[in-house]
């Protein structure tokens, strides 16, 4: 199929897989397959390749998106750290003032602690997201060029087979027919020219042999390259899934502490609110603020 000779199932046996036990690149890849379109044929090795520039691409759109969840926490960071300078009812006294001035500080610390969260997600996500694998592309190049170049090397053998096979044929039927024909004494053509057909066909007969030799040989270089190469694009698969999901499990844990930090602060304007007391208020306000403690009489006549 296509240059390359795979068992006919009709008359061998079915092939052992190469890792049975999983669902490996090295055993699945090995036929050529048909585009969207179904006009061309695409490799195996084709296939993971796009699979893996896939994941590539893939990895750094989580980038990118990670990097506009960093500019929206630091633009809600500025908003929040500009909120908490505002000196709107700046002039409320007593235990409510206490709580709104608690308040106003707790946006300036969870402005703070949402800076620091864009901070880690850059250096601990983002960046290490964009760093993975830079020469990924150009080494799956090499691998690439290096695998197509087998194939091609396969498919010239493959075709220097089939030139050698004709010939045989070819004479073959020439050695044939120059013997019938002397059988019947339809010509004149001598015991040495039949000799020298047979030599011929000889010949062509090793030639073929030979192209066979060299067309095995390079389909088992093309084996072993398809063998180590789908695994270490398996390997690289599983290492790439591996390493984003820990950073993405950072993502969320730096989310969670950023949570956790916001609700310590919260829980401390919650304890300043429920400490809000009226009387007590009053009586301090009273106190300070008082004109006098004589009230007037009513006017007697």
């Amino acid at each position: 199929i296509n240059c390359v000779t795979f068992p006919h199932p009709d008359v061998m046996p079915e092939q052992q897989l190469l890792k049975p036990s999983e669902w490996s690149y090295c055993d699945y890849f090995w036929a050529d397959k048909k585009d969207s379109q179904g006009n061309n044929t695409v490799s195996g090795f084709e296939i993971l390749l796009q699979k893996q520039l896939k994941g590539k691409q893939m990895q750094k759109e989580m980038a990118e998106f990670v990097r506009e969840r960093i500019k929206i926490e630091e633009e809600y960071a500025k908003n929040l750290s500009k909120l908490s300078q505002n000196s709107l009812a700046a002039q409320e006294e007593g235990t409510l003032g206490e709580a709104w001035a608690q308040l106003k500080k707790s946006l300036a610390d969870e402005a703070e602690v949402h800076l620091k969260f864009s901070s880690k997600l850059q250096s601990e996500v983002e960046k290490p997201l964009l760093n993975f694998r830079e020469n990924f592309k150009k080494d799956m190049k090499k691998c690439d060029h290096h695998i197509a170049d087998l194939r091609k090397h396969l498919a010239s053998r493959y075709a220097a087979v089939e030139k050698a096979r004709k010939a045989l044929t070819e004479r073959q039927k020439d050695l044939e027919m120059k013997t019938q024909q002397l059988e019947v004494k339809l010509s004149n053509k001598t015991e040495e020219e039949i000799k020298k057909a047979r030599r011929k066909s000889t010949q062509a007969g090793d030639d073929l042999m030979r192209c066979v030799d060299l067309y095995n040989q390079a389909q088992s270089k093309w084996f072993e390259e398809m063998v180590t190469t789908t695994l270490e694009l398996e390997r690289l698969e599983v290492e790439r899934v591996e390493m984003i999901r820990q950073h993405l499990c950072q993502y969320t844990q730096l989310r969670h502490e950023t949570d956790m930090f916001n609700q310590s602060v919260i829980e401390l304007v919650d304890q300043l609110l429920r400490k809000v007391d009226p009387a007590k208020d009053r009586e301090l306000w009273v106190k300070e603020h008082k004109t006098g403690d004589i009230r007037p009489v009513d006017m007697e006549i």
